[in-house]
Formats: C-alpha cells, sequence, structure tokens
C-alpha cells in the first residue's frame, strides 16, 4: 500500500529514495493497493497548480498508477484511528485489504507505527521499504 506522497515521489519528484520502491513496483516485486478514495486523492493532488502538470500528463500519471495497482473496493473501517481524518483512507484500505506495510512519508501515518504493529500492519518510510518488504534497493 503506497500513499499519495509516495507516489508523488514516483512519478513528479523522481525522489531517490523511492526510486527502488517503484523499481519493484514496475517488475512486480511488489504488489500496490488502490481504491476509488486513494485514486481521486491522487487525480486531486496532481490538479494542484504547484505541480504544474496538464491536462494530459496527469491523465498519464493517473493511468500509469491505475495499471499497476490492484483495485480493492473497501469493506471496512478499522478501529485504527489516524490523527489526520485525510489520511484515514490509507489506514482502512491497508488495514481491509490485508496489506503487508504502508509505505508513507506521512508524520500523521508514521505515527501510527506502534499501534498499527499490533494489528498486523507495518507502516514504513520509502527508505525502509525494501528491508521491510523483502527486495533489495538494488533491485536483486
Amino acid at each position: 500500500m503506497l500513499d499519495t506522497n509516495v507516489l508523488l515521489d514516483f512519478w513528479v519528484f523522481d525522489d531517490p529514495v523511492a526510486r527502488p520502491l517503484r523499481a519493484a513496483l514496475d517488475a512486480g516485486r511488489i504488489v500496490a493497493l488502490r481504491d476509488a478514495a486513494c485514486d481521486a486523492e491522487l487525480a486531486d493532488v496532481l490538479a494542484r497548480p504547484r505541480f504544474a502538470l496538464d491536462a494530459r500528463q496527469r491523465a498519464t500519471l493517473l493511468a500509469a498508477w491505475r495499471a499497476k495497482a490492484e483495485p480493492v473496493a473497501r469493506v471496512c473501517a478499522t478501529a485504527l484511528a489516524c490523527s489526520d481524518p485525510g489520511d484515514q483512507k490509507f489506514i482502512d484500505l491497508a488495514v481491509c485489504a490485508g496489506a503487508d506495510a504502508l509505505v508513507s512519508k506521512d508524520r500523521a501515518l508514521l505515527a501510527l507505527r506502534r499501534r498499527a504493529a499490533r494489528s498486523g500492519l507495518k507502516i514504513v518510510s520509502p527508505a525502509a521499504a525494501p528491508a521491510v518488504l523483502g527486495f533489495t534497493p538494488d533491485g536483486a
């Protein structure tokens, strides 16, 4: 499970820290999950003026995401509450879909690490993701 900030690091900022994670996704070594709420947030964020993406660029990025990630119909709300209500959708999707991990740089989500671990969900930064998800940063 990848949050919106990680996707921006992939496709807008080309963050070197996120490159191993993107390479693992592109190679099929990890599976990303998405739902309508997360897709809508990505579309909204990509449309913000500060990213200066035209409609064609946004459509290309959204299509790439939809092609890479497995769609999930959200079927539950979890007891694990995020301090930022806007980030709750990521927790709910990760828990409901049985994700191994939620990869995020968001402080509110990372603050839930210990509580989420008791529920079986690992919340990790992009830098920690290779070790947690079992792939090496160099792609091996």
